[in-house]
């Protein structure tokens, strides 16, 4: 038996709010297990945090997770997973993620799922699309694990493909093979590293040159204090005048996640003059 959920996210301003004083409010519609958890906002009401949960818990082969956010004029949300996004084993079908974001002016959002997690045999495919009008901008993750490496069970087996996307802006795609030697082992591919991460910031329109210095001083400043411990190896450019990338490299999840959230912390102090405050799912 295969999964097809869905999950509409609207983040709208309240009826009394202004995009100098904005109240986020968010009205969603699911079809099949896919839901959010209530609205939480514990740095007042401008920004909602918000959990997605997938009771299942993973994705088989045939499943599709779709999830479509679109963020009204002068709203700012949060949203997060409790766990790691698990494909497993496939007999043959494809397991489908797929992630379409739309930022109206002025909007921010943060993007900050827990890891894919692609076990030995998955066939898989994790998309992302954002659209951003100008004066929007957004923060986003995407953190991918191959096999369960620390439990002895590798990635030998399978497919898994990637695709990130700001229209118009910016456009990446992977197809990760196991048996591809050349990609999963040389140096010049992950250098037998299982877990590939990488932290960005995209804005509308073009960012100041100034902006995007002072943020990328900040960010190297993060990777220079942290230990290199666990095969991790990162580094941070702008490949674009609308967007910042950290880019990470890792054995396992945790030295990657922790750089990230180091990362994600600096830049929301830097870049919009925020506390780093922290989902409270990530604490539990």
């Amino acid at each position: 038996m295969t999964w097809h959920a869905s999950l509409s996210l609207d983040y709208q301003p309240h009826s009394k709010a202004t995009l100098e004083a904005p109240h986020t409010v968010v009205h969603h519609r699911h079809q099949g297990p896919l839901r959010v958890l209530q609205s939480l906002y514990p740095e007042g009401p401008q920004i909602c945090h918000n959990v997605l949960v997938h009771p299942p818990s993973g994705l088989v082969g045939g499943d599709t997770l779709d999830v479509r956010v679109h963020l009204q004029a002068g709203t700012h949300a949060l949203i997060t997973t409790p766990g790691a996004t698990r494909f497993y084993r496939s007999t043959g079908e494809m397991a489908v993620q797929q992630v379409h974001a739309r930022l109206e002016t002025k909007a921010r959002l943060e993007w900050l799922p827990l890891e894919a997690l692609a076990y030995n045999g998955c066939i898989a495919r994790n998309q992302a699309v954002f659209e951003l009008a100008p004066g929007a901008e957004m923060m986003g993750w995407d953190i991918t694990a191959l096999g369960l490496p620390q439990a002895q069970l590798p990635f030998e087996r399978g497919e898994f493909s990637q695709h990130l996307e700001v229209r118009g802006v910016w456009l990446e795609k992977g197809q990760l093979s196991a048996t591809d030697q050349r990609l999963m082992n040389s140096p010049v591919g992950l250098d037998g590293k299982r877990c590939i991460a990488a932290l960005f910031f995209v804005a509308g329109s073009d960012m100041a040159r100034e902006r995007r210095d002072a943020a990328l001083d900040a960010v190297r400043a993060v990777i220079d204090a942290t230990p290199m411990t666990d095969g991790l190896v990162a580094g941070a450019t702008s490949p674009h005048p609308q967007v910042l990338v950290l880019r990470v490299l890792a054995d396992v999840v945790e030295p990657a996640m922790a750089l990230l959230q180091a990362a994600r912390a600096v830049w929301r102090q830097n870049l919009w003059q925020l506390e780093p405050v922290v989902p409270r799912i990530w604490k539990m």
